[in-house]
């Protein structure tokens, strides 16, 4: 089993930083895809960014360059540095690892921005 388990979220202004991470445990295979996907009231889960183990990454548009993806393979965790937020931006953060046959989630964290 794994287990992914998200820090970072808080209250933000419009213009500020927030840094996330996800740190996974448990059966992980070496080569995995990370993600970042985010959730507001009233909306779907989104796409934010992914990376792959690799380093390979994928960003949805509204991150816009202001998003920042990385990982940390040794520790088993991603990073979503994110600037310039704007009030768009709140909503609940999910971390996910997927591998070739399974999808893990992690909790999420809140993300507030403040106009």
């Amino acid at each position: 089993q794994v287990q992914l388990v998200e820090s970072g979220g808080g209250l933000a202004q419009a213009g500020g930083s927030l840094r996330l991470s996800c740190q996974a445990s448990g059966s992980i295979f070496s080569a995995n895809v990370m993600g970042w996907y985010r959730q507001a009231p009233g909306k779907e889960r989104e796409l934010v960014a992914t990376i792959t183990t690799f380093g390979g990454t994928i960003y949805a548009t509204s991150a816009g360059g202001r998003f920042t993806i990385s990982r940390d393979n040794a520790k088993n965790t991603v990073y979503l540095q994110m600037n310039s937020l704007k009030p768009e931006d709140a909503a609940v953060y999910y971390c996910e690892l997927e591998t070739t046959n399974n999808d893990y989630w992690g909790q999420g964290t809140q993300v507030t921005v403040s106009s």
